[in-house]
């Protein structure tokens, strides 16, 4: 063990008591933080700052946040590359966690797809028709309907990459027994966020609700959301190929009432119950 990973032992042991600027001093000397990677939404949202800088205050131990996309990172997590991960890909962290390549996986937030789009005007309904629906996979099949109907009046935007909110969007294409395709389902281009496409467009999109809020604004209004096949839950998990000394101190203060509390005064997420 090196002598920065036992520092970070002794230093979460005792950090609580320790004036807030002898903590921010440890963790910027620190030469081993901890590598955590984060989805792409919760970058965008800005939880997953949030969540390291409160850790970093209460421990005194360093974050080395890394964003990216769930499944890649996933897999990165799983060689060893990053000691743990917050995502938001259930059926593929199941998958490893089944498999013994990661360890405490952990639910510690849960938050949900809106469907957004332009918002209707007055007595205008928006283009598809679909605000205010209450099943999301009966809103797509209108919505890819209106497409065909009219070509050129419906477009939908998707990120087309390995993220924790792709996957969840083509679990809700699954569900409508839909397979969408050109020229009304376009990939946005790799610079900027689905959100900043779709309000440049006037386009749908399926967004996770805290990277929407901060970012949402007209033309686009969330035009169905609360189907419960809208879930995302936010898990934690360590990697088990190497072993962090703050690994498990992370997964046991996210998970407890600090890490909980960050949560739940972010907006787009909840805490678990």
């Amino acid at each position: 063990m090196t002598r920065s990973r036992r520092l970070l032992l002794g230093a979460a042991a005792a950090s609580l008591a320790w004036p807030a600027v002898v903590l921010a001093q440890q963790t910027r000397s620190l030469k081993d933080p901890l590598r955590l990677g984060a989805d792409q939404a919760l970058m965008e949202s800005g939880l997953a700052a949030a969540l390291q800088r409160a850790f970093g205050r209460d421990t005194g131990v360093a974050v080395q946040l890394i964003g990216g996309l769930a499944l890649p990172l996933l897999d990165t997590l799983e060689r060893g590359e990053i000691d743990a991960a917050l995502t938001n890909a259930p059926e593929a962290e199941l998958k490893l966690d089944k498999q013994g390549l990661v360890h405490d996986r952990r639910r510690i937030a849960d938050t949900a797809l809106v469907l957004v789009g332009p918002a209707p005007k007055k007595k205008l309904p928006d283009p598809a028709g679909i605000a205010k629906m209450t099943d999301v996979a009966q809103a797509l099949q209108q919505l890819r309907d209106a497409a065909l109907a009219a070509p050129g009046s419906v477009t939908f935007l998707t990120v087309g990459d390995g993220s924790g909110s792709h996957a969840a969007e083509q679990a809700l294409w699954r569900a409508a027994k839909l397979a969408p395709a050109a020229p009304w389902y376009l990939k946005t281009p790799a610079d900027g966020t689905l959100a900043r496409h779709a309000r440049r467009q006037g386009a749908y999109a399926l967004v996770e609700r805290g990277s929407w809020l901060a970012q949402a604004g007209a033309p686009l209004a969330v035009l169905v959301e609360g189907d419960a096949r809208m879930a995302m839950p936010v898990h934690v998990m360590r990697s088990f190929r190497v072993n962090h000394p703050a690994g498990k101190l992370f997964t046991a203060w996210i998970t407890g009432p600090k890490g909980r509390a960050v949560v739940a005064a972010h907006r787009g997420y909840r805490a678990p119950t």
